[in-house]
């Protein structure tokens, strides 16, 4: 089982977590403004990189906070957590 590091209760097993998708994607200003590919293309296409990515994480069995991890997608190993709003840590892998 993976330990996930909650910036706010620490480390927990994985189980407690919930996945939330890509961070840092920004939401349109004027959703009803997009035409239907530009919609989706905002709903459906995130990047896939080989290496570091930003996601985003709700501790859903505990203080129920969303937070930023990056984690490397080749090894799964978490490299940096940070708080919503915080900016994004550099990282090596």
């Amino acid at each position: 089982m993976q330990l996930i590091p909650c910036p706010w209760c620490g480390p927990r097993e994985e189980a407690e977590f919930h996945y939330g998708g890509q961070a840092h994607v920004a939401y349109p200003e004027d959703p009803s403004a997009l035409t239907d590919e530009e919609w989706a293309r905002y709903l459906f296409f995130r990047d896939n990189p080989s290496g570091p990515f930003a996601e985003r994480w709700s501790h859903s069995a505990g203080c129920r906070r969303w937070f930023n991890a990056v984690r490397d997608t080749r090894t799964h190993d978490l490299l940096a957590v940070y708080r919503v709003g915080e900016p994004m840590p550099e990282v090596t892998p």
